[in-house]
């Protein structure tokens, strides 16, 4: 089978040097993207989770501990 890592790798191997270094420029970049997009679905989700406590009973709960 021939996946798009594995033709991917075999383009890098073909290619100068000096354009390697634009494909890693560019692969760094989608992994800086890709980790962005993960840590705001993190943030997300934590504020949302914020909300679940956020309330009368639990407040009046804890106050006295």
């Amino acid at each position: 089978m021939n996946t798009a890592k594995e033709r991917l790798l075999k383009i890098i191997d073909e290619i100068p040097e000096q354009e390697v270094d634009k494909i890693l420029d560019f692969a760094e970049y989608l992994k800086v993207k890709r980790e962005k997009k993960l840590s705001e679905d993190l943030t997300k989700a934590s504020e949302s989770s914020i909300d679940f406590w956020e309330n009368d009973i639990d407040d009046e709960v804890w106050n006295d501990v």
